[in-house]
């Protein structure tokens, strides 16, 4: 039941970063975050007041749910596409990107130490448990409407200055775009499997550890996340943006998969902590690299492409994981997840080590010069 809800608030993601992909220039960005923002309310509103699990994953459709404990929302196509219009110099892109996935971790970090609530609820309030885990969601679905006020304020520059009717795709472009999505879904069907949904009720399981436990694991997790975005901007660099895509993310994959392994809570969340302070150093690298080797004009849909594989892969995983950790054993999606990522970054590695962003190229050709 779980994984079937968390799969159905991706799959509702998904199909609203592809009407975005397709609409979201032509209808007006700060008009669609606001319209995202609130339909994102709905579904935690519905999260808090739902029982029937197929009731609620409709809703769960409907309003977006994520149960990733990351920000996989339609918001992010279009939150993306603007960043290089305003970071403005190319040697200021990845940084933006760095400090903007720095801020999401900082706000990851907080709810998931506000995961400890319902715990505290019970102890300070005598509420049971139903009630205070209502009242957490409750305050989640608050939390997810304060955004429209902030994009209100957004400003005109913010727009696209390219009308959506003249989009036509490079060839060149077309070309990388379908190379990287292919590979962007097999990495997104591996984090699928690794949900922090599915990773917390991994803990509790095999561990016995309490929600209040878990949400600090969690708020460690997110903190080592956010300092990780800056030392990805530096490391990108100095040896580029695939390379420290790759270099990080593999190391990251093989500490997952050693969490299985732990004999006791302490060493798997230490082993699971090292792995967080490397894995999402590829997420602003990423979201830089695509940015750059497509044209202005192209950014808001090639956002929009490559996210929407991202989620289509991460809402096929949650089922299938769910099906295998009650079948298999508890730590099949773990094995499952660790090993696709591996090959995502090998395969990334062949295929893109010699497709360089402008600012990267512009340094190999003076390089001849200089030596």
């Amino acid at each position: 039941g779980i994984g079937l809800v968390i799969g159905a608030g991706l799959w509702g993601a998904a199909g609203a970063a592809l009407l975005v992909s397709l609409r979201g220039d032509r209808l007006g960005r700060r008009r669609v975050l606001v319209t995202l923002a609130a339909l994102s309310a709905g579904g935690g509103l519905a999260a808090a007041t739902i029982a029937d699990p197929l009731a609620l994953a409709v809703a769960a459709f409907a309003g977006m749910l994520n149960g990733q404990g990351r920000d996989r929302g339609a918001a992010l196509v279009i939150e993306q596409a603007v960043i290089p219009q305003i970071a403005g110099a190319e040697s200021m892109r990845t940084r933006a990107y760095a400090v903007y996935n720095l801020l999401q971790d900082v706000g990851h970090a907080l709810g998931a130490l506000a995961a400890g609530l319902p715990t505290a609820l019970q102890s300070v309030l005598a509420m049971d448990a139903h009630a205070s885990f209502g009242a957490a969601i409750y305050a989640a679905a608050v939390l997810l409407a304060l955004p429209a006020a902030l994009y209100l304020l957004l400003s005109p520059a913010t727009e696209s200055a390219i009308p959506a009717t003249q989009l036509r795709l490079r060839p060149r472009s077309r070309s990388i775009l379908w190379r990287i999505s292919s590979l962007f879904a097999l990495d997104s069907i591996a984090g699928g499997f690794l949900g922090t949904a599915l990773l917390s009720y991994f803990f509790f399981e095999r561990f016995g550890v309490s929600e209040a436990v878990i949400g600090g694991l969690f708020f460690g997790a997110r903190l080592l996340n956010a300092g990780s975005h800056l030392a990805a901007a530096w490391l990108a660099g100095r040896i580029g943006l695939v390379n420290t895509m790759v270099f990080t993310h593999i190391p990251s994959s093989l500490l997952l998969a050693s969490v299985a392994f732990a004999p006791n809570f302490w060493m798997a969340a230490l082993l699971f902590l090292l792995r967080e302070g490397l894995v999402e150093m590829d997420v602003p690298t990423r979201q830089s690299y695509v940015m750059a080797v497509v044209d202005p004009a192209e950014r808001t849909f090639a956002s929009g492409v490559t996210h929407l594989v991202r989620l289509g892969g991460w809402a096929v995983g949650p089922a299938i994981a769910g099906v295998l950790m009650q079948g298999v054993g508890l730590a099949a999606p773990i094995f499952i997840g660790a090993g696709l990522k591996i090959a995502y970054d090998l395969l990334l590695y062949r295929e893109f080590r010699d497709v360089r962003p402008p600012e990267e190229e512009r340094a190999v050709r003076r390089r001849p010069a200089a030596d």
